[in-house]
């Protein structure tokens, strides 16, 4: 447990110190809010659906998450360009955990970027329909940080270069981001979009989220939890076992 303590806290105390990052993490879910929340939102309102930044909201949360944790295996690369993976690898801990001690700390720094934005859009104009279901938001938060940072420390485990890594994170963020349903409804899609939105994980964080912040649901409380546990256990397994292959 020790092990797994150090490794989460280095990761945070990285991310604290880089303020450069922390910036620079917002720009682009500001982005978002500001393009298409307030730029969509005449169209959205004349259509008969509301506020648009209502509505995308919680998907720019999930969206802060999903990137954030992701790409907290970037981090994985620079150590073992520095060496530093090395000294991990053949330190007297075993490897489950200094995946979980890894992974943690990118779920972490994910969750604080995403409460962050939801502050933004708090101040930007976004009120939930319940103060009291933001405990259980911030749960779905935390099952999204955690199931991609296991994925991206997974696929840490098994690309050698910086410039590998970018290009198979590119190819698998962006489509699993714009068919989560962020920025659009999953009712009235056509059967390929439909089978597709499903296998996407993070539909069901996002339906969470919008379920849970503004009550409007796809699929249900209960199924989003058992979907992204599930999803989280796999990718846990998977990330612990490519993990363990990496050579000192």
């Amino acid at each position: 447990m020790g092990a797994i303590y150090i490794l989460w806290l280095r990761e945070l105390k990285r991310y604290v110190r880089s303020r450069v990052q922390i910036v620079v993490s917002l720009g682009q879910p500001c982005l978002y809010l500001l393009a298409l929340g307030f730029g969509l939102g005449p169209v959205f309102r004349q259509a008969g659906h509301g506020s648009y930044l209502q509505f995308m909201a919680p998907g720019v949360v999930g969206m802060t998450v999903l990137f954030s944790s992701v790409f907290s295996g970037i981090a994985m690369l620079w150590d073992r360009q520095f060496g530093f993976l090395k000294e991990t690898l053949v330190a007297p801990v075993s490897r489950m955990q200094i995946m979980i001690g890894r992974t943690l700390g990118g779920a972490t720094v994910a969750i604080i970027q995403g409460t962050l934005i939801l502050v933004i859009c708090l101040i930007a104009g976004f009120r939930p329909h319940s103060w009291v279901a933001i405990p259980v938001a911030f749960l779905f938060v935390v099952m999204i940080a955690i199931v991609f940072a296991a994925f991206g420390t997974a696929i840490g485990s098994v690309i050698q270069d910086m410039q590998g890594f970018q290009l198979v994170m590119n190819f698998l963020v962006m489509p699993i981001f714009f068919l989560s349903g962020a920025l659009f409804r999953l009712t009235d899609q056509g059967k390929v979009m439909t089978i597709i939105t499903r296998v996407d994980p993070l539909s069901y964080g996002v339906d969470g989220l919008r379920g849970m912040l503004i009550n409007e649901w796809y699929f249900s409380l209960k199924f989003d939890l058992a979907v992204l546990t599930a999803i989280a256990a796999v990718f846990l397994s998977a990330g612990a076992y490519l993990f363990s292959r990496i050579e000192a």
